[in-house]
C-alpha cells in the first residue's frame, strides 16, 4: 500500500514553500522525548545512580569514549553535550517508526521516524559538516583552517572541496537508506499479516523478527552518525590532520 504525505502547501503564500506535516509532528514528538529523558535523568541526582540517571550517565561514558578515540579530550569535551545530544535524538527517532505507524483515512502515513525522511538527515549532516567548519576557524583561527585546503599539495583544493560535499551526503543519506529500506519492509510485512488468518500467520513472526533487527540498526545508524560527526570534527579542528 503506497502512502501519501499530509502537506500545507504554499505556506505564507509562496509557492515552493510546502509543510510535510508527518515531519514537523515528528520532529516535535522525537524532541519532546529526548527532553523529558533529560528532564526525568537530572531532577533527582543521587550519588549511586539507579534507573533513568544510570542510563543516561551510561549514555554520557559512552559519548565520551567516541570523542576520545577521536580527538584529546582538552579539545572533545567541548562537543560532548553535541554528541549525547545526536545519540539521543537519532536514537529516539529510528525507534519511533519501528514499534508501529499510523495512517489515515486518507492514506497518508502520519506516524513514522523523523530520520526516513532524507530532508531530515540530509538537514542534520549541513548542520553537522557546518559545525565542524565553525569550531574549525574558532579553535585553530582562519588562516589555518584554510591552509587545510591546500595541503599537502595546492592541486589537492579541488577534491577537498568535492569531498566537503560528499561527506555532507554520505553522512546524510546513509542514516536515511537504513531507516527508510526497514520502514518499507516493516510496513509491507503490516500488510500481509492484515490481510487475513493465511497472512497474519505467514507475517507475524517475520515482522516481530524484523522490528527486532530494525531496532539494532536504528541502533547502530545513531552510533555511527555520532561517530562520523566527531571524526569530522576533529579532522578540522586538530592540528596534527
Amino acid at each position: 500500500m503506497e502512502h501519501g504525505k499530509p502537506t500545507i502547501d504554499n505556506v505564507f503564500g509562496i509557492s515552493w514553500l510546502d509543510f510535510n506535516l508527518s515531519n514537523v509532528i515528528m520532529i516535535a514528538i522525537a524532541s519532546l522525548i529526548v527532553f523529558i529523558l533529560g528532564v526525568v535523568a537530572s531532577r533527582q541526582l543521587q550519588m549511586k545512580p539507579t534507573g533513568i540517571q544510570n542510563f543516561m550517565e551510561w549514555v554520557i561514558d559512552f559519548v565520551k569514549g567516541i570523542i576520545g578515540d577521536t580527538m584529546d579530550w582538552k579539545t572533545g569535551k567541548t562537543f560532548l553535550p553535541l554528541g549525547l545530544t545526536l545519540i539521543t535524538y537519532i536514537f529516539v527517532s529510528n525507534m519511533l517508526g519501528v514499534a508501529f505507524m499510523v495512517v489515515d483515512t486518507d492514506h497518508n502515513l502520519w506516524w513514522k521516524s523523523p530520520t526516513s525522511d532524507p530532508g531530515i538527515t540530509l538537514t542534520l549532516s549541513t548542520l553537522v559538516i557546518l559545525l565542524s567548519h565553525f569550531y574549525a576557524i574558532k579553535i585553530r583561527g582562519a588562516k589555518e583552517y584554510g591552509k587545510d585546503y591546500i595541503r599537502p599539495l595546492p592541486f589537492l583544493f579541488p577534491i577537498k572541496i568535492i569531498e566537503e560535499f560528499s561527506n555532507t551526503l554520505t553522512l546524510g543519506l546513509r542514516l536515511f537508506g537504513n531507516i527508510y529500506a526497514g520502514e518499507i519492509l516493516l510496513g509491507l510485512l503490516a500488510g500481509l499479516t492484515a490481510s487475513g488468518i493465511g497472512g497474519f500467520l505467514g507475517g507475524a513472526i517475520p515482522m516481530l523478527a524484523w522490528q527486532g533487527f530494525s531496532l539494532f540498526i536504528g541502533t547502530i545508524q545513531a552510533f555511527i552518525f555520532t561517530m562520523l560527526t566527531m571524526v569530522y570534527i576533529s579532522h578540522k579542528v586538530s592540528s596534527d590532520h
